[in-house]
């Protein structure tokens, strides 16, 4: 059976909302597709009942016509604090005034989870894939997303580990003091289409994060690939890595759009 096709984008160091939006218009068009697929069938199914022949290729040649397309971003963005749906505003340490004088923005977002930061020296990739093409299952997915980071982490001779009960990617989650996110992560589905994702913090200015409750999570630290080695990553290797692995987590072929 061949591998599902994967369209793979390097946005670059793109603005949080640019990337959100374009995220909007991928899922939005897949979900298109889907209810002009369901009308098709529905179509086909009135015709069937009608007693007439050839519902069936017709029916095919629709779903040929009508398919979803997956697709894997990567980016950095200009320092954005993030806040999830079921976020709780209490876990922003710092003022919207504090952050215009910075020059960090700060979004409330559709994601799940709490309270993030992005910024450069991170790599965040937001996976927009039909899941009805893979498995109907949110937390599988979210186990996913997690093993393709533990996998490249440990190309690093880092060991990415998950932590019972909290979505992401830590070192040492059960060492209690030494606890340790790396990969924050949150999805949301729409008639199984994903959009948001992951964010792996590479050579991040891990300080931004003293301004907020990363995640919600109270009394446990962010590390970075640099802060674990004690020296810089380049962030095209690592953005190779993730495709690889994502590859093989997920057993698709990325095709590149320039």
């Amino acid at each position: 059976m061949d591998k599902q096709l994967v369209t793979y984008e390097d946005l670059g160091i793109i603005d949080y909302k640019t990337a959100w939006d374009y995220q909007e218009n991928l899922l939005h068009g897949n979900v298109q597709l889907k209810s002009a697929i369901a009308r098709e069938w529905a179509f086909g199914a009135d015709v069937a009942g009608g007693g007439k022949a050839g519902t069936v290729s017709m029916v095919d040649i629709a779903l040929d016509r009508l398919t979803t397309t997956n697709h894997l971003l990567l980016c950095e963005h200009p320092p954005v604090y993030t806040l999830g749906k079921s976020g709780h505003t209490e876990n922003v340490l710092i003022s919207e005034a504090e952050m215009a004088q910075r020059g960090i923005q700060f979004y409330k977002t559709n994601r799940g989870g709490d309270i993030t930061f992005h910024g450069p020296g991170q790599v965040v990739g937001y996976p927009i894939i039909d899941l009805e093409k893979f498995y109907t299952d949110i937390g599988r997915y979210l186990r996913a997303l997690e093993e393709v980071i533990i996998l490249t982490l440990a190309e690093f001779n880092i060991a990415g580990q998950r932590s019972k009960g909290e979505t992401g990617v830590w070192i040492d989650p059960d060492v209690l003091g030494k606890e340790r996110k790396i990969c924050a992560m949150g999805v949301r589905c729409s008639r199984w289409i994903t959009m948001h994702g992951f964010a792996l913090n590479v050579n991040t200015d891990l300080s931004y994060f003293d301004n907020i409750i990363p995640c919600g999570i109270e009394n446990k630290k962010v590390t970075s690939i640099e802060k674990e080695l004690n020296y810089k990553v380049d962030l095209e290797t690592v953005k190779e890595k993730i495709k690889r692995n994502f590859e093989k987590v997920f057993n698709v072929c990325l095709n590149t759009q320039y």
